[in-house]
């Protein structure tokens, strides 16, 4: 006799414990967004897990009622892929900051992505350091003033999108935090994708970096300082619809037009083309800001390599003991 399928709610996916992020951080929506579309998924809970490092969005798995680990500062990659590649079974979702992801874990999370180990890896951007308060970070513009850089930072901001393409990952996407619907779309686009995926999430820090996003984010300028991207759609935006992006030689540069009918000579997304040169150009732009799915390919992950791999070895060594493998190969000697 085989069980009911049992239908999971999002008040399934909310732990118990008190959320305690500040008031206004855009934390609590972005934990709305996931919980939400948790039971669409079709996955157990006990097959579910969040590998977090250090920050303010690294308390991600404490408020998510599936398995969790709060890991150490940076290294969340490296628990994440040892998590999926022992049990491929799980489903692995990684949530760092742009301080802990970018910083002192910048090595690690550039190996996750070149490898495209099969996880969802979610990257809060709020431009700042907000769990040790306030001090400036990697993607923190030049001239911003914290407590770390009271004359104004030096540092070119890192962008985390360019880093992920440039890391060849296979799944790049950009949502933000003020937006439920279209984070849970690319939540679940992130999901279903078989390999790394990469998604930075804008998000405002309302204590030590408030409006970081406001420019193009504010209710008021928002449908003509945000592009969507929709594959196999012209780049268009606007509030009248009326204005994109076209190809100019090796560079996308922004027209307008009037009327309905959009130029044949703006640009068609397509989130599936190979290479990442397009997507790359993409990155450039803040007026308007793209959100949406850059990259969308196809190619082994690694944890399915590995298991394969291993697979091969476990036949090529049946019947020999640890002192046979030992000894077995060229690479051995003898010390007399």
């Amino acid at each position: 006799m085989t069980s009911a399928v049992v239908q999971l709610k999002k008040k399934d996916f909310v732990s118990d414990q008190d959320v305690r992020w500040c008031p206004g951080c855009g934390d609590y929506a972005i934990l709305n967004a996931m919980q939400r579309i948790m039971p669409e998924l079709g996955v157990p809970k006990e097959k579910i897990v969040f590998v977090s490092g250090i920050g303010c969005s690294s308390r991600f798995p404490y408020y998510m009622n599936t398995y969790g680990f709060h890991t150490i500062h940076g290294r969340a990659p490296a628990f994440a892929t040892g998590l999926k590649c022992t049990n491929p079974d799980l489903t692995v979702w990684l949530v760092t900051g742009d301080g802990d992801g970018l910083s002192i874990g910048g090595n690690h999370l550039l190996h996750v992505i070149r490898r495209n180990v099969d996880i969802n890896i979610l990257l809060f951007n709020n431009k700042i350091y907000g769990l040790t308060k306030g001090q400036y970070s990697p993607t923190s513009e030049v001239g911003t003033v914290t407590k770390s850089t009271p004359l104004g930072s030096l540092d070119r901001p890192l962008n985390p999108l360019r880093f992920a393409l440039a890391s060849e990952a296979t799944f790049v996407a950009r949502t933000y935090d003020t937006d439920l619907k279209h984070m849970q779309q690319v939540f679940k686009a992130a999901a279903a994708h078989k390999g790394v995926s990469f998604v930075e999430i804008l998000q405002n820090c309302p204590i030590f970096n408030d409006g970081c996003w406001t420019e193009n984010l504010a209710k008021k300028v928002r449908k003509d300082k945000v592009l969507f991207l929709e594959h196999g759609k012209p780049m268009v935006y606007g509030a009248d619809k009326n204005r994109g992006l076209k190809l100019d030689g090796l560079a996308l540069e922004k027209t307008s037009w009037e009327g309905d009918e959009t130029p044949a000579d703006v640009f068609v997304h397509d989130s599936t083309v190979e290479s990442s040169v397009l997507a790359t150009l993409l990155t450039e732009f803040t007026d308007p800001i793209p959100v949406g799915i850059f990259r969308e390919v196809q190619a082994q992950p690694y944890d399915e390599a590995l298991i394969n791999q291993l697979d091969v070895a476990k036949d090529k060594s049946k019947g020999q003991g640890l002192a046979e493998l030992y000894r077995q190969g060229a690479n051995t000697w003898t010390v007399e």
